[in-house]
């Protein structure tokens, strides 16, 4: 997870370490059409799917004749909606399944089975339109049981536009078609040139490779921008531990509080939390050191309650 906090920090700090957060990436190959019904590498392919958080689906959107593509032209829409479709029909083989059972224990009297009913009978509507499960509407309840099911659709999704180097920045025609085609899905658009990524990868310094970037009109590599937009997707954020052994950067999830933070380093943290003791990134910067941070007034001491925020430096006091 590129992070240039952790950089500027170990200025500061000198730490023997930096430890960057991480995002798995996975590539998953072999989607075909009928791969629902097994074609291809059919159900391999779409398991693997299902042990994903989310979904980067990257869609062609540049023009090149030397490179075929399977149907033959280049229509990035199209290329979407044949995965969706697929995804689709292997989600609703899903909710039929759990639907005739739910049904089956309505009629006798279940009043759980018959609220389970009403979500799934959602959920089949939109999947037979060949909509996502991720554009209806759900009550709490109802996400409840559709979150038990794993479905395909439900995943939270990034559409990645591949185009040509002179569209990098702005985009172009195709990307504009597969914006207009998301409207309403709930979903995040970024434009990368494949291309482009593999030229930065051959050059050694640096300097050299934002050179080449601001000639491209970009502020940041794509693979950057890519990581940066997935963990938001995936609704993450990061908190820091800065001392002389490393400079740390710690997964969590928007929203959490102090003790939850604190149980990602350590169990016995959350368990025994006391209290934390907060700099704000931009305070530590601004006075150079904890040291003096303290002594300008600016260490927040938090407790249980605390709304931990993106890029807090934080220091947890427990007794277990």
């Amino acid at each position: 997870m590129p992070d240039e906090r952790l950089s500027r920090l170990a200025e500061l700090v000198d730490p023997e370490r930096i430890v960057p957060a991480t995002v798995d990436i996975v590539d998953i190959a072999g989607l075909v059409r009928g791969a629902s019904k097994g074609e291809g590498l059919g159900n391999q392919f779409l398991g693997n799917i299902r042990e994903t958080n989310a979904i980067i689906h990257v869609l062609r959107c540049f023009d090149n004749d030397n490179i075929t593509h399977v149907d033959g032209s280049i229509d990035p829409v199209r290329d979407k909606e044949t995965i969706d479709m697929e995804l689709c029909l292997k989600d609703l083989e899903t909710v039929d399944k759990r639907l005739d059972k739910e049904r089956k224990a309505a009629k006798v009297g279940s009043r759980e089975a018959q609220a389970a009913c009403q979500a799934l009978e959602k959920a089949k509507s939109a999947l037979e339109e060949f909509l996502p499960v991720r554009t209806v509407a759900f009550t709490d309840d109802e996400n409840d049981v559709i979150s038990s099911l794993q479905l395909l659709t439900a995943k939270p999704i990034l559409y990645v536009c591949n185009v040509d180097d002179t569209s990098a920045a702005s985009g172009n025609q195709y990307v504009e078609q597969v914006r207009q085609a998301i409207q309403g899905e709930d979903a995040q658009l970024i434009i990368i040139s494949a291309q482009t990524e593999a030229d930065i990868a051959e050059l050694e310094t640096y300097e050299e490779k934002q050179m080449f970037l601001e000639d491209l009109g970009l502020k940041e590599s794509g693979c950057n921008r890519l990581i940066k937009a997935i963990y938001s997707l995936l609704n993450l954020e990061t908190f820091i531990t800065a001392g002389e052994m490393e400079v740390k950067a710690w997964t969590y999830r928007k929203g959490w509080k102090a003790p939850q933070c604190a149980g990602v380093i350590h169990t016995d943290f959350e368990k025994g939390f006391i209290r934390a003791e907060v700099i704000k990134y931009e305070d530590y910067i601004k006075y150079g050191s904890e040291a003096a941070v303290r002594e300008a007034g600016k260490l927040g001491v938090e407790g249980k309650e605390y709304v931990v925020q993106d890029g807090d430096i934080m220091h947890f006091r427990f007794n277990v």
